[in-house]
C-alpha cells in the first residue's frame, strides 16, 4: 500500500498534472462565481476537449473544475447575494450582511480558508477509506448493484423535483429509456426497430450505436443553460467595492477548528448519499452550526461562524460524492455524472478494478484534489481578494455564442459524427423547456448514465435466477436496498399522511 501511494503522489508531482489542476482549478472558480452558470457546464464544455489527453490528465482536469467550482460559488454568494450555484446557497445568509458591513474581504478570506480546509481534511480522510471500500465493493453482486442503480434514480427523483416525486422519476426514467435505443448492450437485438424485416435495407442505421452519453452531457448542461441565460440581458452582475481584510477572515476559521471538522464531516457524509449534494449539506452544515451555537441571534447578520459552517461543508461533499461513483459508477450528482462520463471517455470502469489494478489511478485522483486545495486557498487569498468583482462583469452577449461554439465543437470532435451535434442540439432544447415545465434534467442524466448498469446487471440476475424476482429478496443486503428504495419512493406521500394522522 505505502509503494502505491508513492506512486500516486509521483504521478501527481509531475509538472503537466500541476498545470492541469491549476488551469481546471481557475476555469472552475470563473464558471462558478458566474451566477446561473456553475461548474457542470464547464465540465460539459472540457469533456470534449480532453480527448487528446490520456486518462489520468483528462479526470484530474475535470475534478479540479468540479473541486474550484464548488470554491468559485461562494464569491458571488459573498459578494452579490447572488450563489453561484445552489451549494452555496447558505453562504449568502451571513456572507452577503459581511459585505454590506464592509467585511467583504474577510468573508473571502473565510470562505477560501474553509473551503481549502473542509475539502483537503476530508480528501485525506477518503485516502484512508480507500483500503476498506475494495471489500464493500466486492459485496455487491449483480442483483445488489442493480437495485442500487433503482434506488440511485428514486434517490435523485425525489431530491431534484422536491415539487412533484412523479416528474422527478419519470425524469430519470425518461434517460434510462433513451439509452436503451440502439444494440442492445447484453445481446445482438436492435430496439426500436419499427419497420418490417424487408424493409431492412432503408431501416435508419444512424441510431443502432445509440446517442452518444457525451453528447447528451454537452446538450443539456452547456446549450440547455445558454438558452436559459440567453433570456438575461447585459452583464450578470455590477461592478462591486471589495474591503476588509482577508486574512482576519482566514484568523476566524482557525478561531472555530471545532466548527470545521464538523462542518466537513457533516458535509462528506451528505455527500456520499447519492441525489442530495453539496445544497443540502451547505443547509444542513449551517443548520447544524445554529442549533449548537450559544448565541445563535447573530446568525443571518454578518456572523463568520455562518460562512465558516457553509463553505467547510461545501467542498468537503466532493470527498464524499466520489465514494459512489469510484465504487459503483454511480453518480450522485451533475457533476459527478460528468465526471462519470470522463472516465467512460478515456475507458477507465469504475468498481473493484479502481481499488485493485487501477489503485494508483484512485489515490492519484484524490491527490490531485487535496493539492487542488492547497491552491484554493492560495488563489483565494491572493487574487479572487482584488480580482473577484470582475467575474461578474461579463457579457452575456459574448459568453452565449463562445460557449455554444465549444459545445458544437466538441461534439463533433467525440466521433466525427454530425449526429452528435444534432444530438446536443435536440437535448439542449429538451432541457430548456424540461426546467420550463419543473422537470428535472439532472434525473434525466443521471437515468442516462445509470441505463447500462441497470440493463446489464438485470439481465444478468434473470440469468442467474433463471428469471425468478425472488433473486431481489434473497440476502440482507438485496433486502435492505429494496426497503431503502421503498422508503425514499413512498415517503413523500406517506409522511404527511401519516404525521397528520399521529398529530389528531
Amino acid at each position: 500500500m505505502v509503494s502505491t501511494i508513492v506512486e500516486s503522489l509521483g504521478m501527481v508531482a509531475q509538472p503537466e498534472i500541476i498545470a492541469f489542476i491549476l488551469l481546471g482549478l481557475i476555469a472552475g472558480i470563473i464558471f462558478g462565481a458566474l451566477p446561473g452558470v456553475g461548474g457542470v457546464l464547464g465540465m460539459a464544455i472540457v469533456l470534449p476537449l480532453t480527448i487528446p489527453l490520456g486518462g489520468l490528465e483528462a479526470n484530474i482536469l475535470l475534478v479540479a473544475i468540479y473541486s474550484g467550482a464548488y470554491y468559485g460559488a461562494s464569491i458571488a454568494a459573498i459578494l452579490i447575494n447572488v450563489p453561484g450555484t445552489a451549494a452555496a446557497a447558505a453562504t449568502t445568509f451571513d456572507g452577503y450582511p459581511m459585505t454590506q458591513q464592509g467585511d467583504a474581504r474577510r468573508a473571502l478570506g473565510i470562505s477560501a480558508a474553509a473551503s481549502a480546509i473542509g475539502g483537503g481534511l476530508t480528501m485525506l480522510v477518503l485516502v484512508a477509506l480507500v483500503p476498506y471500500l475494495a471489500p464493500i465493493v466486492l459485496a455487491f453482486g449483480a442483483p445488489q448493484i442493480f437495485l442500487l442503480a433503482l434506488f440511485g434514480i428514486v434517490m435523485i427523483g425525489v431530491i431534484a423535483s422536491r415539487q412533484s416525486l412523479i416528474k422527478g422519476v419519470l425524469s430519470g426514467m425518461f434517460g434510462v429509456v433513451i439509452m436503451t435505443i440502439g444494440i442492445s448492450p447484453v445481446g445482438p437485438q436492435v430496439r426500436y426497430q419499427f419497420l418490417p424485416e424487408s424493409a431492412e435495407a432503408i431501416q435508419p442505421m444512424m441510431l443502432f450505436d445509440g446517442f452518444d452519453f457525451i453528447a447528451i452531457l454537452i446538450g443539456m448542461f452547456a446549450l440547455g443553460e445558454m438558452l436559459r441565460i440567453a433570456t438575461i440581458r447585459g452583464q450578470l452582475v455590477e461592478e462591486i467595492n471589495v474591503q476588509g481584510s482577508i486574512f482576519a477572515g482566514v484568523y476566524d476559521v482557525f478561531r472555530h477548528p471545532l466548527l470545521t471538522l464538523k462542518s466537513a464531516a457533516i458535509g462528506m457524509g451528505v455527500g456520499s448519499i447519492p441525489g442530495v449534494g453539496g445544497s443540502a449539506a451547505n443547509f444542513f452544515s449551517y443548520s447544524e452550526a445554529l442549533r449548537s451555537a450559544k448565541d445563535a441571534m447573530s446568525f443571518g447578520q454578518g456572523d463568520p461562524r455562518g460562512v465558516i459552517s457553509a463553505e467547510a461543508s461545501n467542498n468537503a461533499t466532493i470527498a464524499g460524492s466520489l465514494i459512489p461513483v469510484l465504487s459503483f459508477g454511480i453518480p450522485g450528482s451533475a457533476g459527478t455524472a460528468v465526471l462519470l462520463g470522463g472516465f467512460i471517455l478515456h475507458g477507465i470502469q469504475p468498481g473493484p478494478e479502481l481499488f485493485g489494478e487501477e489503485i494508483a489511478f484512485t489515490y492519484a485522483l484524490i491527490f490531485s484534489l487535496i493539492l487542488g486545495n492547497i491552491f484554493i486557498m492560495l488563489i483565494g487569498l491572493f487574487v479572487i481578494s482584488k480580482h473577484g468583482p470582475l467575474l461578474g462583469r461579463v457579457d452575456i452577449d459574448l459568453l452565449i455564442p463562445i460557449v455554444m461554439a465549444f459545445a458544437v465543437t466538441g461534439a463533433y470532435a467525440l466521433r466525427s459524427n454530425w449526429l452528435d451535434v444534432a444530438t446536443v442540439f435536440i437535448f439542449g432544447i429538451l432541457a430548456f423547456y424540461m426546467v420550463k415545465y419543473g422537470y428535472s434534467v439532472i434525473a434525466l442524466v443521471i437515468g442516462a448514465v445509470l441505463a447500462e448498469i441497470i440493463e446489464t446487471n438485470l439481465n444478468r440476475s434473470m440469468s442467474l435466477s433463471e428469471g425468478s424476482l425472488l433473486i431481489f429478496f434473497d440476502d440482507p443486503l438485496s433486502l435492505f436496498l429494496v426497503a431503502a428504495l421503498l422508503v425514499f419512493a413512498l415517503g413523500p406521500y406517506l409522511g404527511p399522511k401519516l404525521k397528520q394522522r399521529f398529530d389528531v
